[in-house]
């Protein structure tokens, strides 16, 4: 076999790993928007997801595994570690590669080329942005709950984290699956009626997630201190 023929084949196998890790972070983050928007219904349905979550009913007082949590955070760094070796063969490496992106892009204004720009850019961002947000998981897995994690937005300043991660991780998943559908099932998908889908789906995520954001904001602002966990009556 050639060594052109062993590089393509490793080439393929990254591509296959990049797509697989990013469908699946795709899919934890809308599943994760999703029981976050619970807030929007109270802190009691709030309180019912996570304790749901880390199997509170398994647990006699009810209260549940924190320890779950901190094995989905770990399941996720993994997967973040393999998507971004994967993908980071792809970042233009030096100023002459940045330019001739630019001036492709420029000269030929096609939707998937700007697409393509926009998640290089939001993926840069959430290489800083994310492992901040999971090392805050990792390091206090317990403070997960309506009071908690208001007052971790709100006094602990990590809502300006959310308010600059919302937009960025939404734009890149959506992308990522809709460049992974076209390159995987182009021949299935129409391509005008994929994007808006993607369109829609990340539309209601950045909905979602910022409704939820807002929540956050004033059931923190609205906290005595000091903050004491919350228990449903």
């Amino acid at each position: 076999m050639s060594t052109k023929g062993v590089s393509g084949c490793r080439a393929a196998r990254l591509d296959r790993w990049q797509g697989l890790s990013g469908m699946a972070l795709a899919a934890f983050l809308f599943c994760h928007l999703h029981f976050e928007s619970s807030i929007l219904f109270g802190k009691d349905a709030f309180y019912a997801v996570v304790r749901f979550l880390e199997a509170g009913f398994l647990d006699p007082t009810g209260h549940g595994y924190p320890g779950l949590t901190v094995l989905v955070a770990l399941t996720l760094f993994a997967l973040l570690l393999i998507h971004a070796i994967t993908a980071i063969r792809r970042f233009p490496q030096q100023h002459k590669q940045w330019q001739a992106l630019r001036n492709q892009a420029v000269r030929y204004p096609h939707l998937d080329t700007r697409l393509w720009l926009v998640q290089l850019i939001t993926g840069f961002a959430l290489f800083f942005l994310v492992p901040v947000h999971l090392l805050g998981i990792l390091f206090d897995p317990t403070a997960i709950g309506p009071n908690q994690s208001a007052y971790r937005i709100v006094e602990q300043g990590f809502g300006w984290l959310y308010l600059l991660l919302l937009p960025a991780v939404v734009l890149h998943a959506v992308i990522g699956v809709y460049r992974v559908c076209m390159k995987w099932f182009g021949d299935k998908f129409n391509r005008e009626s994929t994007q808006k889908v993607a369109l829609g789906v990340g539309v209601w995520l950045l909905i979602i997630g910022a409704t939820s954001l807002v929540a956050w904001l004033v059931i923190g602002n609205s906290l005595t201190l000091p903050m004491t966990p919350y228990s449903p009556n």
